[in-house]
């Protein structure tokens, strides 16, 4: 399979990470947001969406959206659980992820860390920084629940809800956030990258995650 992705999109992050836990091979074909490689009729084509990732399937089927994305790769897999409830749990994460998680922390990361055009004192970051603060404090409030487990919607085994969750709280330090704020967090981060198969963002180079300059084409 062949993955579309950007260097720092956390949303192909997502995939990378389930591809790695789950040991599939994956092939990539990074982008780059700067030289307009987004903006093309060839990626319009093949993007109907318009954003990565996209996984291109064996059969050159393509899929979009990494909620999609990982299910399709996690499906009969201890990280989609088996019984109704259990699924009902990781959706419910899933949906807080995009809606209350990941819009705040994207924003922040992109406006205070890459892009570097807003300051920390803009109203609207500020905003942001409330928004991403309450949704990490629900996550920490989760995972510090007495006898729920090690995981988010599991307490055997992680979901494809952890895998989702990861990518914008390991990159919440770029738009300001500490996360020594919650121990929870931090404990349950680390507990997924000791998982087997854990995919760094820069491959070979977890010291570079939270870097802000595109770096050559893997």
């Amino acid at each position: 399979m062949l993955l579309y992705d950007t260097q720092r999109s956390g949303n192909a992050w997502k995939v990378r990470l389930m591809a790695g836990f789950l040991g599939v091979p994956l092939q990539r074909r990074t982008l780059s947001i700067d030289k307009g490689d987004l903006r093309t009729a060839q990626w319009r084509a093949m993007a109907p969406l318009r954003q990565v990732p996209v996984l291109e399937l064996d059969n050159g089927e393509r899929l979009a959206e990494s909620f999609a994305i990982l299910y399709y790769l996690a499906r009969d897999t201890l990280w989609w659980p088996s019984d109704l409830l259990s699924q009902a749990e990781v959706l419910c994460w899933l949906s807080f992820e995009q809606e209350r998680h990941m819009k705040p922390l994207a924003q922040l990361r992109l406006h205070l860390g890459l892009l570097q055009d807003r300051q920390a004192s803009d109203p609207l970051m500020q905003l942001f920084a409330a928004e991403a603060h309450e949704a990490l404090h629900l996550l920490e409030t989760r995972l510090s629940e007495p006898g729920r487990g090690a995981w988010v919607a599991s307490a055997e085994h992680p979901t494809i809800a952890d895998v989702a969750l990861h990518p914008y709280t390991r990159l919440a330090p770029l738009g300001g956030i500490d996360l020594g704020r919650y121990p929870a967090v931090q404990a349950w981060l680390a507990r997924l990258e000791q998982w087997p198969g854990y995919q760094p963002l820069f491959p070979g180079r977890p010291e570079l995650t939270l870097s802000t300059a595109e770096l050559p084409r893997p």
